[in-house]
């Protein structure tokens, strides 16, 4: 079955297959944009650890890939949201090393470099929401 992503798409992720099919999703899209191999590299590692947390701390979300444009530049936009824990101290979870998983701490900070634009936002006992968003060279 392949992956299309014409104007985006929505991937429900409730066991690990889906954290394949998220990679997936986010390989094609970044080929089909027009985006390096190591850019695509980039997009599909950080998309793999975000998906992953979800996973990890919610067990169920949703992931979003769609293509966006702005100030005439094109990018791919990736939505990583949930209705987990939340998380209580977003500055300590952004610092490198931190886990609350035994793992290694790489997963936010290392998927905040891995892209141009990173945002977070979480709220204990709601749930948390990613975007990232790379932009084309």
């Amino acid at each position: 079955m392949s992956m299309r992503q014409h104007e985006g798409d929505r991937i429900e992720v409730s066991d690990n297959e889906d954290i394949v099919r998220v990679r997936a999703a986010v390989k094609e899209a970044a080929a089909r944009m027009g985006f390096s191999k190591v850019d695509q590299v980039r997009l599909v590692t950080a998309a793999s650890e975000l998906a992953r947390n979800i996973r990890l701390y919610a067990s169920r979300g949703t992931v979003e890939v769609n293509p966006v444009r702005s100030a005439g530049r094109s990018g791919l936009r990736i939505n990583f949201e949930d209705a987990g824990p939340g998380i209580a101290d977003l500055e300590l979870a952004m610092t490198d090393g931190y886990t609350t998983s035994r793992g290694m701490g790489k997963g936010l900070p290392g998927s905040r470099r891995l892209v141009d634009d990173f945002r977070i936002e979480s709220e204990v006992g709601k749930g948390t929401l990613v975007t990232i968003i790379k932009w084309l060279r």
